[in-house]
């Protein structure tokens, strides 16, 4: 069997590892970048704490053990599923079986001014692009004498009050207590102002009652300005416009408000549902298609339990790339025994 998996995430790192010196086997792994990226500490590179290579691991790297597989590195253009074949920017491939495990991306619901001007974090490069922001920022800030105008470069802004934005705003607050007054020492800190802004009515919504209150608690602590139920309509790189036509001043917003599936072209419109997803059954194969399958964040699954969808972590994605590769080896047997997905909540840590 010939599989092509595009996407080196979890989903997809995880099943060609499952499937790595399987025989019968032969996977192609085609990605962008040539490493693999954990995501969860983006927040880390984005504040200095951790330097990118410390989360970013080379992907040949991981596989020189692996006979059977191939790694590619290159875009994917369009799916021709009637010819079996992929189109990318380094040729065709074709396949048995594809796997899209193209992960999600920033999500600006559609809003070209914060496209423009807000700070996206769903990449080792973008969390590498928010710390020279916030390093530039600054600089640029001991060079302002305009009282009003130097609170602009003072005042750091975070949209989106799950595990991303509630990591950054804690991050922050203590850069802003132990390390920015001792970098610059002619800027006054005390001045600093760090806002949480979250549409919902509280932050980790998708977490249970007391880690939301906590979690609020502890910001609050570290001298966060948390404000829920709060949309963002706009910012022009001077000004943050909220819903209610309040303002906030301010020269660095930080996007963690939402993302969206990558879908790749190719696929049947008709099969992506809300949030850029693709809806698949319970062994992760796209609907209406006989050979093409989606992990993780980009794929949509309605189970007994999850009727509206999984949520879309690492540990989903981990989840069903392992089954689906065990599902894959399954297909080479005379009688094959598929299993079902579902997934295993081990809890959410932030």
């Amino acid at each position: 069997m010939k599989v092509i998996i595009v996407g080196g995430g979890f989903a997809g790192l995880k099943m060609a590892r499952t499937l790595g010196n399987k025989k019968g086997i032969e996977v192609t792994l085609l990605d962008r970048v040539n490493y693999h990226q954990f995501q969860p500490l983006f927040y880390q590179v984005a504040t200095s704490g951790l330097d990118a290579s410390n989360i970013s691991f080379p992907l040949r790297k991981v596989f020189h053990h692996r006979k059977n597989i191939t790694i590619r590195l290159g875009r994917l253009l369009e799916i021709v599923p009637q010819e079996n074949k992929i189109k990318t920017d380094i040729g065709d491939m074709n396949y048995d079986a594809l796997v899209i495990a193209t992960g999600a991306d920033t999500n600006f619901f559609g809003n070209t001014e914060l496209k423009k001007y807000a700070a996206p974090m769903k990449s080792t490069w973008e969390a590498l692009q928010i710390r020279y922001r916030l390093v530039q920022n600054f600089e640029d800030a001991t060079n302002i004498k305009d009282p009003a105008e130097l609170q602009k470069y003072m005042t750091i802004v975070l949209v989106g009050g799950g595990p991303t934005g509630v990591e950054l705003g804690g991050a922050i607050a203590e850069m802003r207590k132990d390390v920015l007054p001792k970098d610059y020492p002619e800027l006054d800190f005390t001045k600093m102002k760090i806002y949480l802004l979250e549409g919902s009515p509280k932050t980790l919504g998708a977490m249970s009652e007391k880690s939301s209150k906590e979690s609020r608690f502890y910001l609050e602590r570290l001298g966060v300005t948390v404000m829920t139920g709060t949309v963002v309509k706009g910012f022009d790189g001077n000004e943050v416009t909220l819903q209610d036509g309040r303002t906030i001043p301010a020269k660095i917003v930080i996007w963690a408000a939402g993302i969206k599936g990558n879908v790749p072209t190719g696929i049947d419109p008709s099969f992506v549902v809300k949030g850029n997803r693709i809806k698949v059954d319970r062994y992760n194969k796209i609907i209406g298609t006989n050979n093409i399958y989606a992990v993780g964040d980009v794929a949509y699954m309605e189970t007994p339990k999850y009727p509206h969808g999984h949520p879309q972590l690492a540990a989903v994605a981990i989840q069903q790339g392992k089954l689906l590769a065990q599902n894959f080896l399954q297909m080479l047997r005379p009688e094959p025994a598929l299993k079902e997905y579902e997934y295993l909540d081990k809890g959410t840590m932030a």
